[in-house]
């Protein structure tokens, strides 16, 4: 991993607050999906309980993780899928490959799934010498324009129509439209082509069932149906986080995703998968492979303090309402999971070190920790992260200010010292301020410095006890 992945983040972070057309595009788009996710929450008839019930299913079924992977494999083994144990990333990658290698296949057609971009599967089959195609319509956009998803949820919502029209245009040959459904026709007139050219169809998993064995694909579109069922294989990649114990509940928790995620009562497209198609069955894949991932999950699950995290169900609620998320966007963050779950989730999957500075990203406000669907508290875990960072690795010079401020604390004439220089110094402060000789520069380049009082309040203590004691 790069050094400067803070220093990009920074960079990408102060060049996109700028941008103020970018802003307001994003603004626009979360405020419509705010008003949308109230709309569905009121027809809850208890959205407090039904989080605190999501989040007890979560809590139960990770501490159990075990038992019920066992049954879950068991189930899916038992109806002829093929079930594969991936530690890390490489291991992944490795495990689809052979499968393709092995089996000669040509072409590979994808359905959107956020564990793979973890995995960087879609660079790693081209390097294979695999075509892959993206078949949800916001991940085709944003492979043909060769950029990462923006949104867990909504990969494409930083893109107008007109700069879709232009991908396509350079891309596809197609037309210059900016009709939704020109331009949706335009995507799928290529799609169905693939779909019917793919030997292997991949696919994530939104939720794997214990109790019999079945995973569950949630989309809008259909197209991930097509993806799992036209090609002669499917491989289905799922971290091992993403288990449920019952149907019962999977019916609690895929309303909350859809509402949580998208402001959408019930997600279009809801489909349970179990299998390889049976004898007699006139069609499904002839082979079904499950994957399943591990990379640092079961490091973060014997962490007792921040285990929550894996209750995550990926439905980006916590994005949506980010103020950090808001003005630089999901590009800056420079990982698979932005906002407020990947700035707590990826120093764990990718080392503390490297990422630390996703922990900053955040005012703290709370609001994704009022928002999550299954009650991770999110806000404590970042300063969890920046507890643990500065404990790990802690910064010389921050180090060096601390002691600097601890001398100053216990010596009270040294304080009154400080005090009184800055008193004496403010005026001064504007002939410098802004510039490289600014020791506020992080803070005044873009911000008042505070007004110093002109006595302490010791100062004002003393003079006005004495001047209020009785004689």
């Amino acid at each position: 991993m790069s050094p400067n992945t803070a220093v990009q983040f920074k960079a990408q972070a102060t060049r996109l607050a700028a941008d103020l057309e970018h802003r307001q595009w994003i603004f626009k788009a979360l405020r419509g999906y705010e008003a949308k996710r109230d709309e569905c929450k009121a027809r809850f008839q208890n959205w407090e309980g039904a989080r605190q019930a999501a989040a007890e299913i979560k809590y139960d079924t990770l501490n159990h993780l075990d038992r019920y992977l066992e049954q879950f494999v068991h189930h899916l083994e038992s109806r002829g899928a093929r079930v594969h144990w991936a530690a890390d990333a490489r291991a992944a990658r490795e495990i689809i490959l052979d499968l393709a290698r092995q089996n000669q296949v040509r072409f590979i057609i994808k359905s959107k799934s956020m564990t793979s971009e973890e995995i960087h599967l879609n660079e790693a089959l081209e390097a294979g010498g695999f075509e892959v195609f993206e078949s949800d319509l916001g991940e085709y956009i944003v492979q043909l324009r060769q950029e990462p998803p923006y949104h867990i949820v909504f990969p494409a919502m930083h893109l107008k129509r007109g700069q879709i029209s232009e991908v396509f245009q350079q891309k596809l040959q197609a037309e210059p439209v900016t009709d939704p459904e020109a331009l949706t026709m335009i995507a799928r007139r290529v799609m169905r082509q693939k779909f019917c050219q793919a030997d292997m169809g991949i696919s994530g998993v939104n939720f794997g069932v214990a109790e019999n064995g079945m995973i569950s694909i949630t989309e809008n579109e259909g197209n991930a149906r097509l993806t799992t069922a036209l090609p002669r294989i499917h491989v289905a990649l799922m971290g091992i986080e993403k288990l449920v114990r019952t149907m019962d509940d999977l019916a609690l928790l895929l309303p909350m995703l859809a509402t949580a995620g998208a402001g959408q009562w019930l997600t279009g497209y809801n489909t349970l998968y179990g299998g390889p198609r049976l004898a007699g069955e006139s069609d499904g894949p002839e082979q079904f492979h499950v994957v399943l991932l591990d990379n640092g999950r079961t490091r973060l699950l014997a962490d007792a303090e921040q285990r929550d995290v894996l209750h995550c169900i990926r439905c980006g609620a916590c994005l949506n309402v980010c103020p950090i998320f808001r003005n630089v966007g999901g590009h800056t963050y420079g990982t698979t999971y932005q906002g407020p779950i990947g700035s707590v989730l990826t120093p764990h999957l990718r080392g503390l070190r490297e990422w630390k500075h996703l922990s900053y990203a955040s005012s703290l406000c709370g609001a994704c920790t009022e928002t999550c669907p299954v009650k991770i508290d999110l806000a404590h875990h970042l300063l969890h992260n920046r507890r643990n960072a500065v404990q790990a690795h802690p910064p010389f010079f921050e180090r060096l200010a601390f002691a600097g401020f601890q001398v100053m604390m216990r010596h009270p004439a040294l304080y009154r010292l400080g005090t009184t220089l800055a008193r004496w110094l403010q005026p001064l402060h504007g002939l410098v301020q802004g510039t490289a000789l600014d020791p506020a520069r992080a803070w005044t380049r873009s911000r008042e410095a505070p007004r110093l009082a002109r006595e302490s309040f010791h100062a004002w203590w003393k003079k006005h006890r004495r001047t209020t004691s009785p004689s």
